[in-house]
């Protein structure tokens, strides 16, 4: 398939003519190519580097079918790179589907028995196992393990850390020498200094940060992935736990400050993606609100668009728009830094090299 698209090529500022051929980019004119479009605005495959393939709207496990819609869901919002960042069930029998998007695995989550959600991830009795389970993890994965910093304690009626400082630090050096980064589940504020101290890599929600720890981040170059549109749901969930008072309240207190915490987060230089935590309680496709949420903490639009974009894509160790590059982007009949709600409604999105979801039939550009 030769394709031809014309359009502001973003993060840049000019309109250039893009070529795809045996899904790669080019930007040398390619004989006989389709001209699909001729002015629009070309964004690199949007990343979401949270989301849980495999885990059924609602919870459970999804079933193959299942797992497939969700992808499916995914690419047609304009996310072509996952990083799913646990799931129950093996998910690689997606990777012989060129029709999805390409995922990143953290393997499971590793967590303490009664300290996470039943049934999702590898409960330890004995948190000296977690050194080993988080190699035999990373050798599973792709570069990437998740474990549970911290979960309601209902012996203390409270968010509370799930490990000791040494093995955490043991574990995160065991990952290391795989060749995987290690990222964890935080909530709260107790967790994050011994995490962040045992050198880990990236924090998903974060919603507990402090002056401190967003210093040590920053100082560290720890990624965060902050789910704010999960970040919603706190008070809900604050509004079933009447037998936690006191977890209640500090969910709520959480979820309060959540923009702001964001905003002093990247004021300070954290490096900060796009994460929707979708599976569970989270709709898969909601990538572009994920987006405006962070418009909403302070990021520019244009920021906030990068963070899913051309950034989390190098974060991830990804291209996005080059020469040779796989043919993974989006385009839109707006500009989206102009109007994020745009980015919900893609003209195009192409994913190796083909052309799925097409929103306007007409073609009135070609």
């Amino acid at each position: 398939m030769r394709l031809h698209f014309r359009g502001v090529v973003l993060p840049g500022e000019d309109v250039r003519d893009l070529w795809v051929h045996d899904g790669v980019v080019s930007f040398t004119p390619i004989a006989g190519a389709d001209t699909v479009h001729t002015s629009g605005w070309i964004v690199p495959g949007l990343v979401d580097a949270h989301c849980h393939v495999g885990i059924k709207y609602g919870g459970g496990h999804e079933d193959s079918a299942g797992a497939i819609t969700q992808a499916e869901v995914e690419r047609d919002a304009g996310a072509l790179l996952l990083r799913d960042a646990g799931s129950p069930i093996d998910t690689r029998f997606l990777d012989d589907r060129e029709d999805l998007p390409r995922i990143i695995r953290a393997g499971r989550h590793i967590a303490r028995p009664k300290r996470y959600i039943r049934e999702l991830g590898i409960d330890l009795d004995d948190e000296r196992d977690l050194p080993d389970i988080v190699a035999e993890q990373a050798r599973r994965g792709d570069g990437w393990v998740k474990i549970v910093g911290d979960w309601i304690d209902r012996a203390v009626g409270d968010l509370a850390p799930l490990w000791s400082d040494a093995i955490l630090k043991e574990a995160i050096d065991a990952a290391h020498r795989e060749g995987a980064r290690v990222t964890a589940h935080v909530f709260g504020e107790d967790a994050l200094p011994a995490l962040l101290e045992a050198g880990i890599d990236c924090i998903e929600h974060g919603t507990g940060l402090t002056d401190d720890t967003i210093d040590l981040m920053a100082r560290n170059h720890t990624a965060l992935v902050p789910t704010l549109i999960n970040i919603d749901t706190f008070p809900g969930i604050a509004d079933t736990a009447t037998k936690f008072p006191a977890y209640a309240a500090h969910m709520r207190d959480l979820h309060r400050r959540s923009r702001e915490t964001v905003a002093k987060a990247h004021e300070a230089g954290v490096p900060i993606y796009t994460g929707t935590d979708a599976g569970g309680s989270i709709r898969h496709g909601l990538i572009a609100d994920e987006i405006q949420a962070l418009a909403g903490a302070g990021f520019t639009p244009h920021d906030a668009l990068g963070a899913s974009a051309w950034n989390a894509r190098t974060w991830l160790g990804h291209p996005g728009i080059a020469p040779g590059a796989p043919a993974d982007f989006v385009v839109y009949q707006q500009d989206p830094r102009l109007n994020l709600a745009t980015l919900a409604s893609p003209a195009w999105v192409v994913l190796r090299g083909r052309i799925y979801n097409r929103r306007d039939p007409v073609t009135a550009n070609r």
